[in-house]
Formats: structure tokens, sequence, C-alpha cells
């Protein structure tokens, strides 16, 4: 059953994810028997619009990254539908790519890891890195293809003479501005950015963060932004989606969701942003406990071993991700205030 909100009404989406699962076998003893599986992704839909950027926002091991691994293709899925609006306009569900089909849509979707050390070989320069995809797709004018790395370059504030350079001759934040010079080469409708900025100083953060913002400007880009960090993400997002336990729990507009949360979940990651206003006291709300394991998934609300207001309800019965007063901000909670039922 879907949750609703990958149903773009305008029609136009670049990515709709609808009803996807991922899970994962957990093997024990010397014979691997399957002893229950890591639920990682489960029953998660979303879209994402041209120009628009998606932060997707929760705990570390919540699913986040899988997600958009699933999205870029790099992660099989067990269940649910992806589909994508080719360069011609149609909807194609990725499942079921051709062959050509699947290889002329590698170049519409790109991504940026978090770590950008581990995603160079150390045995090439960055210039052969980045050769390989635009020979790959149809480039095989080697000067037109130094060419377009030396326009990236430039365009990430990195001299286009470092190009034939190894990966450790960078710093953490020259190198993640190189990955971004990567991504772009091959001229993409969406770029997931995982964690870009987790690993470095907030000085380069935040130049990376103007980067893509700035780049976003100019091309027209998509943005699906997985982080941890309420604050970047709120910088850099047009929608917000909160995950936790592989589900989303709540939705919005960015500044609705900053605004006016109703997820209990939401509320808590909320509470914890320190303020600079002096007359802000708003109360730390403080989780008890860990987070469940993704091998025994509770009841009922996946939240409702830690959260402070739950009920039988809860422990019984797993909230619908429906929405409120606003048609476009929904929770997945029995008592977010003004939710509209939908059967």
């Amino acid at each position: 059953m879907s949750n609703g909100i990958a149903d773009d009404k305008t029609g136009d989406a670049l990515v709709n994810v609808s009803n996807l699962v991922v899970k994962f076998p957990a093997y024990k003893g010397m014979m691997k028997s399957i002893k229950g599986y890591v639920h990682a992704i489960d029953d998660v839909s979303l879209f994402v619009r041209p120009g628009e950027a998606l932060g997707v926002l929760g705990e570390s091991g919540c699913g986040k990254t899988t997600l958009g691994r699933c999205i870029a293709r790099l992660q099989k899925t067990s269940s649910g539908v992806i589909q994508y609006r080719m360069p011609d306009g149609t909807i194609k569900n990725v499942q079921q790519f051709t062959k050509e089909e699947s290889f002329a849509a590698r170049r519409q979707v790109q991504i940026i890891f978090q770590d950008p050390y581990s995603s160079f070989s150390p045995m090439m320069t960055v210039m052969e890195s980045l050769q390989d995809p635009l020979a790959a797709h149809g480039m095989s004018n080697p000067g037109d293809r130094i060419d377009k790395i030396a326009y990236w370059f430039e365009k990430v504030s990195i001299n286009p003479d470092y190009m034939r350079k190894y990966p450790h001759e960078f710093s953490g934040g020259q190198l993640q501005r190189v990955a971004i010079a990567r991504a772009l080469t091959l001229d993409p409708e969406l770029i997931i950015c995982d964690e870009p900025v987790s690993a470095l100083d907030v000085s380069i953060q935040a130049q990376v963060l103007n980067l893509l913002k700035d780049i976003q400007d100019e091309t027209g880009l998509s943005y699906i932004f997985i982080a941890h960090d309420l604050s970047v993400v709120e910088y850099i997002s047009d929608r917000i989606a909160v995950m936790y336990l592989g589900k989303i729990v709540e939705t919005s507009a960015a500044d609705t969701l900053y605004e006016n949360a109703q997820h209990p979940y939401t509320k808590a990651l909320l509470s914890a942003v320190p303020s600079l206003k002096l007359d802000d006291k708003q109360e730390r709300i403080v989780l008890s406990g860990d987070v469940p394991s993704s091998l025994n998934i509770p009841c009922g609300c996946r939240f409702h071993p830690r959260c402070g207001i739950c009920q039988d309800i809860c422990k019984e019965i797993e909230p619908q991700l429906l929405p409120g007063a606003d048609d476009s901000h929904f929770t997945a909670c029995h008592f977010a205030s003004g939710k509209i039922e939908r059967k």
C-alpha cells in the first residue's frame, strides 16, 4: 500500500520511489544458516522534482545511505519500484531497463560519497579518474575530455593544473571539490550527496555547501542530500524527509519542518540543536535507550520504546505516514496534531 508521498501531483518528478524495501540476510553458525533479516529500508516512498533539493535526515543506521545507493542503482532492492524520467520525457522503471537504457541512465544520476579519499583510486591521477566515465559515454576526443574536466575544475575553484595530481596530494576539502567536479562532468540531472561534508572542517563545509547551491542555481540540478547534521540539511534543502529505523516518519517543506515539527523523533532531533538566541529556552528532549536492532523491529510504532508520549496503541498498531492540516506535511504518528485519516 502506497503511503501517498510518492504521488507527485505535478507529474514531472525526475525520480519516483514507491514502497521500496531492502532486506539483508543475517547468518549464523558455520553452516551460515539465515537467522533473520536486517530491515534496512521498509516501505519507503518519495520523489524528487527538477531543480529541487530533498534532504534525507536521520541517525546513523536509519537506512538513508542505503536509500541513496538504491536510487543510484548501486544497491539491489528486495521489492518496490524506482522510476526515472528519461531525457526524452518517458517514465521508466529501473528494474525493467534494457542494457542500453541502463547505460544511458547512468549519467543521469550521479553520487558524491562521504569520504573523498576512498572514492578515488590512489593509483590513478584525478584526471584519469574523471576521463574514464567521459570516454565510456562517448566523448572519444582526449582534448575535449580534458577541456571539460578543466572547465569543471575552475567551477569548483580548483586549479586545472592540479588534475594531474594523485588523490593523496589534495586536502580533504580540495578532493571533495574534485569529487563534485567528477559528478558534474557527465551533465547529470540528479546528484545524490551522501554525507558530502561530514568529514570536513566547519569552514570547509560552508564552502562546499555554498558551491553546491551556486551550481544548482546555475544548472537547475536536483539533489538528494543525505546527512545527520540538521543545520546542514536545513541550509541546502527545499523539502526534508526524516528517517528512523528504515522508515520515513515525517516529511514536509524544510521551513515547515523546522518551525512546526510533528513527530516526537523530529522534535527530539531539533531540540538537540544549539541556539545562539539568548531568549531561546527550548527544553532539550532526551531520548531514552538505544535505537532498536534492525534484526528485531518493535511491534507497532518502531519509535515507541524511546517515545515520551507512547500509549498502548503505539505498541500495537504501526502508524501510517498521513497528511496533516497542511497537505504537504506528512507524519507517521498516532498523536500528530491535525492529521487527516485517509482510507
